[in-house]
């Protein structure tokens, strides 16, 4: 599995690897202190913090800038982390948007062309979420992921409760149909 093909993309987001050069505008975003306020790394908006989560990002070769299509401007990042070959999964986090791009839609698109991807490849995709992080737990469950267990996710040494969710490759099969049969029907 690639994990990080060189271009995902639908009709309003794309999603292109990540390069070093990314990291100022991805900063001017990540600035804003109301991104962070539900993770567990709430001060990511301060430059020494947001560049500690970039060098890992592009240590890790999975990390994508997501782009608004029609402007092509960056709107945040996301990545794949945790491949696991074995076991037929992989985790899709670290996943921030400008709050201009709040709201499901640009969210929606993302994961939905990470989900397409990933389940090329795999049968399972994990996410992990703080348990402060409304916002993120809300979004999750509408893309049909399901709270499996509580753990502790090592954030630069600081161990951090986290819930892990998860979907399958089926589940996911079923809620994109159902979704397109209940776009067709309206």
């Amino acid at each position: 599995m690639n994990l990080q093909p060189e271009n995902l993309e639908d009709g309003l987001t794309q999603l292109i690897p990540s390069q070093e050069k990314d990291f100022e505008a991805l900063y001017e975003i990540a600035s804003d202190p109301k991104i962070w306020e539900q993770h567990p790394i709430s001060d990511r908006y301060k430059k020494e913090v947001f560049l500690e989560f970039f060098e890992g990002a592009m240590a890790c070769k999975s990390s994508f800038v997501i782009l608004d299509k029609l402007s092509g401007k960056p709107i945040g990042s996301t990545r794949f982390y945790n491949y696991d070959e074995a076991h037929s999964s992989i985790a899709i986090g670290y996943t921030f948007l400008s709050r201009n791009y709040w709201g499901g839609t640009y969210n929606r698109s993302t994961k939905k062309l990470l989900l397409d991807y990933a389940f090329k490849y795999v049968e399972t995709v994990i996410f992990h979420i703080g348990v402060n992080n409304i916002r993120s737990q809300k979004a999750i469950d509408k893309i049909g992921a399901t709270k499996t267990k509580e753990l502790y996710v090592d954030y630069g040494g600081k161990m951090v409760l986290n819930y892990e969710y998860e979907i399958k490759k089926h589940e996911w099969l079923n809620h994109t149909k159902s979704e397109k049969l209940q776009n067709f029907s309206q």
